[in-house]
C-alpha cells in the first residue's frame, strides 16, 4: 500500500431498465478517459453492479475530492458524464461509505 493512499467506496443507483446498456458501455471505456482517471490519481478503480441497479465503486487515492476535481477539469470527463448521466437515479451523486472494518488494520499488517 502506498503511503498517504486510502481506499474509498461509494454507491450510485443505476436505473434497472438501463443495466445491460450500462454494462456494455463499460466493456470498452474510451482510452482517453482511462488515461484521465489514471492521471487524476484514481488507482485500482473498480465498479460492481447488482441486478437491482446498486452500483458499488472502490478506488485508491490520496484524496478523493482532489481526484474528483482533477477529473472534473478534463474535457473527456465532461463528455463521458454527459453520456452517462441518463443511467442514474438521482443523478451522479456519489454516496461515500465509511469503512467499519479492515482485517489488515486489526491484524497490525497495514502500513
Amino acid at each position: 500500500m502506498w503511503v498517504g493512499v486510502r481506499r474509498y467506496c461509494f454507491t450510485l443507483q443505476v436505473k434497472p431498465e438501463r443495466l445491460e446498456e450500462y454494462r456494455r458501455r463499460h466493456e470498452h471505456v474510451w482510452p482517453d478517459m482511462l488515461r484521465a482517471l489514471r492521471d487524476a490519481g484514481w488507482r485500482d478503480y473498480r465498479l460492481f453492479l447488482r441486478d437491482d441497479g446498486l452500483l458499488v465503486g472502490t478506488l485508491l487515492a490520496e484524496d478523493l475530492a482532489a481526484a474528483q476535481a482533477a477529473m472534473d477539469a478534463t474535457e473527456v470527463s465532461a463528455r463521458w458524464e454527459a453520456q452517462m448521466a441518463e443511467f442514474f437515479i438521482n443523478g451522479r451523486h456519489l454516496v461515500v461509505l465509511d469503512e467499519v472494518f479492515n482485517l489488515e488494520h486489526q491484524l497490525g499488517e497495514w502500513q
